[in-house]
Parts: C-alpha cells; structure tokens; sequence
C-alpha cells in the first residue's frame, strides 16, 4: 500500500505533467497564431526548363537551344516566363424570385340507409386547404482590382499557356495573399507583357486573408450552426 507522503508525491507529480501538457498546447496554439506568410504549392512559382548541354566537337556556331533574337519581344512564351495580370473584374448579378402555390379540398358523405331507414345524424363532412407564397431578392456586386505577376508553369501543344502565381503581403494584424491561375493565349498579350483577367481563361482569383483581424470577423462554429439548416427553429 502507497504512504500518504508517496500518495503526495505522486499526486505532484501528475500536476507538473498536466501543467507541462497544458503549457505544450498552449505553446502549439501560438505557434498557429503566427502571422507568418503560409505559401500555397498550387500557387508556386516554377523554374524555367533548363539550358540543354552544348554538343561537342559538332562544328557549329549555332547551338540549339541557346539561341536568342535580337528583335524578339519581352512576351511570355515559355515555361518559367513572367507575366503581369491586370485585376478587372467587375461582376453585377441579381435574381429575383417569387410564387404562390394553393389547394384546397372538400369531402362530404352522405348519411347511409339501412332496411329503409334513413340514418340522419351521421352525415359527415371535410374540407382543408393549404397555400404558401414566397418571394426571394438576391444581388450581388464584387469588383477586384489590382495587378500580380505570374509565372508560365506549362506551354500547351496548341501554344496556350498555363499560369500562377501568388502575392503575399504582411500586414499588422495579418497577412493578405492574393492568387491567380488560368490558361491565357499569346496572342491576348500586349507588348507590354501584360494581360487583363477578363481574358484568363479557367481563371481562379482568390483574395484572402489570415490573422487577427480575419479571425476576429470570422463566425465562429456555434453561430454557424445557428444559422444553418441543421437549426430547427
């Protein structure tokens, strides 16, 4: 049988790992409060195709894959290039719905009769009737405006180009990032290397946030539930 000093000790014992572990999930906790920039390997940037070796003892000044024009433009064109997108988006969308929906019932018996006698008393009737009406207003209006830099990630053998990229700004009280991709044409880029978003095609835009300020304008899960469809009331 363990003494009652043993029993003590024991007792302060699971107290000092209790503390430990409390102060280990706490250490956790703000480890993943930290403003730090998180990178997003669907939005990373790629390395450009590498520099084929020169052929030896060929004879040849040119050198395949080495070349370069002295009139050839500043366009995008092969993988690793970069490439600036002009954010215009400007997207106005409203719906507008509205019903009425009725129906109604009526049931009457009539009193039977029995060796020629008429039960009177018995004579039964039923109506119901139900409606609903509904209306519904939706509108929204987003507009996304800025420029970010993307990289070619593959050329398409039809000569289309697939892009990405992602910007990451830390703030105060946290940080925004900004990501794009899609598949935009040559031939849709100026000679300024740079391409409006309107003309991305499979475009994803994300604009998001993170830290204190996104966490303290976030519902939290209780008042998610609250309103959902899980909610009876």
């Amino acid at each position: 049988m363990m003494s009652a000093q043993g029993h003590n000790t024991y007792n302060r014992r699971g107290h000092r790992c209790t503390l430990i572990v409390l102060l280990a999930v706490a250490a956790a906790l703000l480890a993943g409060c930290n403003s730090a920039p998180k990178r997003d390997p669907e939005f990373a940037a790629v390395p450009p195709s590498a520099i084929p070796p020169v052929p030896q003892g060929n004879g040849s000044i040119y050198q395949a894959g080495f070349e370069r024009s002295w009139f050839e433009n500043v366009r995008a064109r092969r993988v690793g290039d970069i490439l600036l997108v002009n954010l215009v988006e400007d997207t106005e969308a409203k719906h507008t719905n509205s019903g009425t929906v009725s129906k109604s019932n009526s049931l009457s018996v009539t009193p039977p009769t029995v060796f020629g006698k008429l039960f009177t008393g018995l004579e039964q009737s039923l109506e119901s009737g139900a409606s609903f009406s509904g209306d519904a207003d939706n509108t929204q209006n987003n507009e996304f405006s800025g420029s970010i830099s993307v990289v070619v990630t593959e050329v398409l053998p039809n000569g289309y180009m697939r892009v990405r990229g992602e910007k990451r700004i830390g703030l105060t009280g946290g940080n925004e990032y900004i990501r794009v991709s899609g598949i935009v044409r040559p031939e849709d880029i100026d000679l300024r290397n740079t391409i409006d978003s309107t003309r991305v095609a499979d475009a994803t835009l994300v604009y998001m946030g993170d830290g204190q300020t996104t966490m303290a304008s976030t519902m939290g899960w209780l008042s998610k539930f609250f309103i959902s469809a899980l909610m009876p009331f």
